[in-house]
């Protein structure tokens, strides 16, 4: 199947956690696109720097602190991941949709000081025009945030930072050579123990099924949306027709600069209309929480968060497998037309499949008008006094 490939290792589509240790993250798909000069552009440690209407991003309503290793372990519940993906190309001529999954980066990247649970790394990069900034972030977006001498222990912090390098390596990329512009949107999802933290830049999208409902982890990044054409105006850009600037259909992405009036070369962090700063999520992770679904804007299109979720619940308790499920999901999106390149990835977070969930019956409760109370009555009083004459002597 085209366009199959995990960026991560070249594997082909069914990317399972079942199937082994991956291979090294710096996939060969990278050394292709990005080889001789271009691989010594490392990103250097930055500042945050933030838009002023991006500090009051508010967390979502699940939003927790991490837990303590000490309350991890008594919790008495420990993630079980499991993860599959699959992508496909669609009605499109050309592939630009890429996925990484890596189910312990720990133990894949040499990392001893990180245990105590799981440590698990997804990605899903939508590019356009051309596939280079997709296949540079979902290559190199792990390793900044893994080199970051703030990891762990100010994670959200470390992955907007990781976010900002990522794009202003691939800056220093497409000037260096002019054939690699493109832009691409990505959405990172960490798991650490039993915190979850998902950060979004664009309009792929994180569903976390809890007990059977949909728990939306992300939020779609368009123009139209009044906080993003806010932002939008406030750094110099219009809105037109639905468009950033009457050119893009996504509010914040890496990448992207060479276009005009986009982002503001020169500076560390693209600020412009068009932000790469990723809007985060974070969740702590029970018992109830059963699997994650992430996929580019082609899912989400034929998709609403529930169905999708209720979708893949029925697929898991008929196989129990995160990468057929994922292939269902795409299988299932190519039926209902969406007209997007696509991508899944599907983590599981119990060996076992999604339970039944039984639904109490509501009990009826009847009730008399007064009216009808009246005619009972009347209905009572009359049969008692049928019964009355019939004992008359």
């Amino acid at each position: 199947m085209e366009g199959g490939k995990d960026c991560s290792n070249g594997r082909e589509n069914g990317t399972g956690s079942g199937n082994g240790r991956p291979p090294n993250p710096l996939a060969a798909s990278y050394r292709q696109s990005f080889s001789g000069d271009h691989n010594d552009l490392v990103p250097c440690k930055k500042s945050l720097v933030r838009h002023p209407s991006l500090m009051r991003t508010r967390m979502s309503d699940v939003s927790i602190e991490p837990i303590t290793a000490a309350e991890y372990f008594e919790s008495g519940f420990f993630p079980i991941i499991r993860s599959g993906a699959w992508a496909d190309i669609g009605f499109r001529s050309s592939m630009e949709d890429v996925y990484v999954c890596v189910d312990n980066f720990a133990h894949d990247y040499g990392l001893e000081n990180l245990s105590g649970g799981p440590n698990a790394f997804y990605g899903v990069f939508d590019g356009h025009g051309g596939k280079h900034a997709a296949d540079y972030a979902c290559c190199h977006l792990l390793r900044i945030i893994l080199e970051d001498e703030d990891f762990p222990h100010e994670i959200e912090k470390v992955i907007s930072s990781a976010f900002l390098q990522t794009d202003a390596a691939f800056a220093k990329a497409c000037s260096l050579d002019a054939d690699l512009a493109s832009g691409t949107t990505a959405l990172a999802a960490i798991v650490m123990g039993r915190f979850l933290v998902v950060a979004n830049a664009g309009d792929c999208r994180a569903v976390l099924c809890r007990r059977g409902k949909a728990i939306e982890m992300s939020r779609d990044h368009k123009p139209v949306c009044a906080k993003e054409r806010k932002r939008i105006e406030a750094s110099g850009g219009y809105v037109y027709d639905g468009y950033l600037n009457g050119q893009l259909n996504v509010a914040r992405a890496l990448g992207d600069w060479p276009m005009e009036g986009m982002k503001t070369m020169g500076s560390d962090n693209g600020l412009g209309p068009l932000s790469a700063e990723p809007e985060l999520m974070t969740t702590n992770l029970t018992e109830e929480d059963e699997f994650l679904i992430i996929g580019c804007d082609g899912i989400w299109d034929v998709f609403r968060s529930q169905n999708a979720v209720d979708f893949a619940r029925r697929r898991l308790q008929e196989h129990n497998d995160p990468s057929l499920c994922s292939k269902d999901l795409v299988d299932e999106a190519l039926k209902r037309k969406s007209g997007d390149n696509l991508a899944a990835i599907v983590v599981c977070f119990r060996p076992q499949p999604p339970p039944n969930l039984v639904t109490p019956r509501p009990r009826v409760q009847r009730s008399f008008s007064a009216e009808g109370l009246r005619e009972l009555q009347s209905f009572l009083d009359s049969l008692g006094e049928q019964g009355g004459d019939g004992n008359c002597p």
